[in-house]
């Protein structure tokens, strides 16, 4: 790896793992949030309303995509990401700021709403722009490995962040995390966003944009570059939804929803939870950067087949294993399905923002990824939540990963091999020749 491609993955990965450490606390924090933003007396609903302002977050996301991934079409891709960890951290402190639903009633969690937008509109610029930034700095038989830093970076901030809040509810009494406690993982991001600000701030733009923009070849506005993509790239961003389906799916069951549901439907502690999501991203951490580099070697739709397929045929077994009462067998089916999860995210992303021409790739794999994102990632915890109460069936969100994994194995079969390739450098002609 050149010391300009360590540079870029050093700069977009400790970024992300910031950004992430920062959108997945509150998943950690859930219960504390609940008690905290919303009228005592149901626990069940106080937790559902608290999934649903996480999903809520998620819905801004694709409007974060529109805006921000035309943008750095035009202007670039570094700007943009010093721009969206910026508000992403900013956003994170003030929630930890805030007064409870004791002190000013409706208004804390309608607040709390508005700056969990805030932070979704902030990560629809984020995950795709730094998946681009890697792509093209990346070598073409090693892109598979460096784009894969994101993902691997994101799983990275969502352990450290289930250290954060585990570590603080050890040291502190439970009535004094319920009280104060819970605002310090948010806090904490104040000086996390200035470091990974400083990190960006630092980059140089990559070499292809760097190129377009010598060339004057960008699009003139971001309107035009993010007309470009939808009329000229729109299968392909029809195509990024459906292979993230179940990578969204699978990410937010292993790493949001199955914290809770130790604690709330199989009826394990607290530390049991965190021991559990521990040794799980753990396991996602040692697997991911290897399937990758082996995407590299066989190709990117072996291994997203391989992925889709082993939660199709395991995504039921597993969830038997989680309700077996067992506690080292709940442990081994969570970290069964991080790595399955591991398989299919190692791949996802380099295939997805393999598909875009360098003009719209920002925008085109944005827009894509983050109205996947809208529709089932943030909505997951919801809707498994939701299933489980409804149905009275633990193993309902099994289905749910299933349904999921049959779509995105649709999808997959439709893509053509990008890996070892050269990304494209032109899209749609017409378009193109119009906005240059």
């Amino acid at each position: 790896m050149s010391s300009d491609v360590r540079k870029a993955v050093t700069g977009a990965s400790i970024g992300n793992a910031v950004e992430w450490f920062d959108f997945a606390i509150y998943g950690f924090l859930a219960t504390f949030i609940a008690a905290n933003f919303f009228p005592s007396g149901d626990e069940t609903a106080a937790l559902l309303n608290t999934f649903a302002i996480f999903a809520a977050a998620f819905f801004m996301r694709p409007l974060g995509g529109f805006v921000f991934g035309p943008l750095g079409d035009r202007i670039g891709r570094q700007r943009v990401l010093a721009v969206v960890i910026l508000l992403m951290s900013g956003a994170t402190v003030a929630i930890g700021l805030l007064p409870t639903y004791a002190s000013i009633g409706v208004t804390a969690p309608l607040l709390l709403l508005f700056l969990r937008c805030l932070q979704g509109f902030s990560a629809g610029g984020e995950y795709g722009g730094g998946a681009v930034y890697l792509a093209e700095f990346a070598s073409d038989k090693r892109r598979g490995v460096t784009i894969t830093y994101m993902a691997w970076s994101g799983v990275l901030g969502f352990l450290l962040g289930s250290v954060t809040v585990t570590l603080l509810q050890a040291m502190l009494p439970a009535d004094a995390m319920e009280s104060y406690g819970w605002r310090i993982p948010f806090l904490i991001a104040g000086p996390l966003g200035l470091v990974g600000l400083y990190i960006r701030l630092r980059l140089d733009d990559t070499p292809q944009f760097a190129e377009l923009s010598r060339n004057q070849q960008v699009a003139k506005s971001p309107l035009a570059a993010l007309r470009e993509a939808v009329t000229g790239s729109w299968r392909s961003i029809l195509q990024v939804i459906g292979l993230f389906i179940v990578f969204n799916v699978g990410y937010y069951v292993v790493f949001t929803f199955l914290p809770t549901y130790f604690i709330k439907t199989l009826g394990f502690t607290k530390t049991n939870a965190f021991v559990s999501i521990t040794l799980a991203s753990v396991a996602a951490l040692v697997l991911i950067l290897p399937f990758a580099a082996l995407s590299d070697r066989i190709g990117r739709k072996p291994m997203l087949i391989a992925g889709s397929v082993a939660f199709v045929v395991l995504g039921y077994p597993l969830f038997l294993l989680l309700n077996s009462g067992s506690l080292i067998g709940a442990i081994a089916a969570h970290c069964g399905l991080a790595a399955i999860e591991s398989i299919y995210v190692s791949v996802a992303v380099s295939a997805g923002v393999e598909l875009f021409a360098t003009r719209v790739r920002y925008s085109g794999f944005s827009v894509g990824y983050n109205i996947c994102v809208a529709g089932f990632g943030g909505t997951t915890p919801y809707i498994v939540t939701w299933l489980t109460a409804e149905t009275q069936n633990s193993l309902a969100p099994a289905f749910y990963l299933i349904v999921a994994a049959v779509v995105s194995l649709t999808t997959v079969l439709t893509l053509r091999e990008t890996a070892a390739r050269p990304l494209p450098q032109t899209g749609h002609r017409r378009e193109a020749a119009a906005l240059q």
